[in-house]
């Protein structure tokens, strides 16, 4: 059974930053939220938006969201799951987590052009891709995964240079 939390209905709980500050750790206890999707939700629960911002400035010196920490979780758990660096960096600019934090989180760990290789095999077999037809198909793919051009090529074989 899923905990709601009630939307606030007086102008005293929309300004309050304990009620706002109850619902936001109510919220991140459900999952691992980035502050500005953190500030979105408790905005859409009715509190205003100064009461939103002191809540998660607070939250976030205390160490309770992290950005850095968020976009790195969201990288390795995206990446596990064959994604690519293109589709989470856009996902996480939609979540509003800063440009040079999704850099840092995106240049860490993975390597992409491993990946995009793993995956392509995973869809379409270990057999480099014959015509151009086919090349075209498991590119359209990658590139809806979210890979570079870059990946994509090494990874159908187009481009030797990279191998």
């Amino acid at each position: 059974m899923a905990l709601r939390l009630p939307k606030v209905k007086d102008a005293a709980e929309r300004a309050d930053p304990e009620t706002a500050r109850t619902a936001a750790v109510a919220l991140l206890a459900r999952r691992d939220l980035s502050s500005g999707m953190l500030r979105e939700r408790l905005r859409a629960r009715g509190f205003t938006a100064e009461a939103a911002e002191a809540v998660v400035d607070a939250l976030g010196r205390e160490g309770v969201i992290d950005d850095a920490r968020y976009a790195q979780n969201y990288v390795m758990y995206h990446s596990g799951r064959g994604q690519g660096p293109l589709r989470i960096g856009a996902e996480l600019r939609k979540h509003g987590v800063a440009a040079a934090l999704i850099d840092r989180a995106l240049a860490q760990g993975t390597d992409w052009l491993a990946l995009a290789r793993k995956v392509r095999s995973a869809k379409f077999g270990p057999a480099a891709p014959r015509g151009w037809a086919q090349r075209a198909r498991q590119a359209r793919f990658l590139q809806y995964r979210g890979f570079s051009a870059d990946h994509i090529r090494a990874a159908t074989g187009a481009d030797a240079e990279l191998e």
